[in-house]
């Protein structure tokens, strides 16, 4: 009997994890923001725990990750946007594809944080939608350099993100991986209160992150 009721105990223990691991949820994020803030870094650190120190304009980066949240197992599309305005068009069609949003600022430049009005505006506006009906964070970046050039504190952040309806703001540092996971984190967390949010996959086992690069130049559109 005892033998059986271990067996059976076993049974019943495999069946719960293979069930946790039989699928899970895909969300499309979209990192935005202007040039020089820090979202390839942000990005990278966050998929390959590697923190790179070189600026490289972005033209295309994407990448995905199989991860757990809150013991829920999801896929994540991450799209790192160029700021640059000759690639709006292509921005554009990322804005559409996704179904939420880090909007990434530096504390280091306040440029960066009067772009986060337009380019909220934008997501809005190229999705035809309500703040509510895109689930965003206000992500304040480059925070390892508050003591030598803090141009944004995270008071006014706030202040932003209330004005738009953004329902967190977190502060990071992409060289040193602080909050960087929570970042991300909190975004999910915020896209799986809409019930709509995301698309169930079949689940492998492991996690299986990869990362596509598109360097080539894209010719910005010349109307004649």
């Amino acid at each position: 009997m005892t033998a059986h009721s271990n067996s059976a105990s076993s049974f019943s223990t495999t069946t719960s994890m293979t069930s946790s691991l039989a699928s899970l949820t895909e969300y499309h994020i979209a990192v935005v923001g202007r040039e020089n803030v820090g979202k390839s870094a942000l990005t990278i650190q966050y998929i390959q725990h590697i923190f790179t120190e070189e600026y490289d304009p972005t033209i295309e980066d994407s990448y995905t990750k199989r991860t757990r949240i809150d013991n829920k197992a999801c896929l994540l599309e991450i799209v790192d946007t160029s700021g640059q305005d000759e690639y709006k068009i292509l921005r554009d069609s990322y804005m559409r594809s996704a179904s939420a949003f880090l909007l990434v600022l530096s504390v280091t430049d306040r440029k960066s944080m009067d772009a986060i009005r337009e380019f909220h505006e934008h997501i809005l506006r190229v999705n035809e939608s309500k703040v509510e009906e895109k689930p965003m964070v206000l992500v304040c970046n480059k925070c390892d350099l508050d003591h030598l050039q803090r141009e944004v504190s995270i008071q006014e952040a706030r202040v932003l993100a209330k004005e738009l309806g953004i329902p967190h703001v977190i502060e990071t540092s992409a060289k040193t991986r602080w909050n960087v996971e929570e970042a991300f984190e909190l975004l999910i967390r915020e896209a799986r209160k809409n019930s709509d949010d995301g698309t169930c996959f079949p689940m492998n086992d492991g996690v299986n992150n990869k990362m596509t690069r598109r360097k080539h130049k894209l010719r910005p559109c010349v109307v004649m």
